[in-house]
């Protein structure tokens, strides 16, 4: 789970608030698709706490929560009707 963070001292104050409940918390610079300049990134708060407790936090601090992806549905194959061993209408 990630809470994402405009400003670096809202990012450290939400890990140490977590840290101090009990969770891992680590605070790591985001790079954002298309942003080039370092000074433009978010701060990231990666941790395992509860997704409930991040939330109320990226709330206190107007980030917002980026829920790990979760893995897609496994694809099932299709079962295709088997061939016939010859053409139809070749005749017996």
């Amino acid at each position: 789970m990630r809470g994402i963070f405009f400003e670096e001292d809202h990012a450290r104050a939400a890990a140490l608030a977590l840290v101090q409940a009990g969770f891992a918390a680590e605070v790591v610079r985001e790079r954002l698709a298309g942003e080039d300049d370092d000074e433009d990134h978010p701060w990231a708060v990666l941790t395992d706490a509860p997704e409930i407790q991040l939330e109320m936090l990226v709330e206190t601090y107007d980030g917002w929560l980026d829920p790990d992806d979760p893995a897609p549905p496994p694809v099932r194959p299709t079962i295709l009707p088997p061939l016939p061993g010859r053409p139809r209408g070749t005749g017996d």
